[in-house]
């Protein structure tokens, strides 16, 4: 089972597993296709947007983890 860290990319997260998508929007990262999404670690992103990254990595590794 693939495992997601807070130094990933959003890219590297949707190559793992594209159903991840939603999670992203859940916590307001809308922009997935944008450049920043394959260039900025999940940390950095959280960051920017005000989310909580510990958060978002308990749900995607949540989410993962129960499939």
């Amino acid at each position: 089972m693939a495992k997601v860290s807070k130094d990933m990319t959003i890219a590297q997260v949707l190559q793992i597993d594209r159903e991840t998508a939603p999670i992203f929007m859940q916590f307001g990262m809308h922009c997935l296709g944008c450049p920043a999404s394959s260039g900025e670690t999940i940390e950095q992103a959280a960051l920017v947007h005000g989310i909580n990254a510990d958060d978002l990595i308990d749900a995607l590794n949540d989410f993962l983890a129960n499939k």
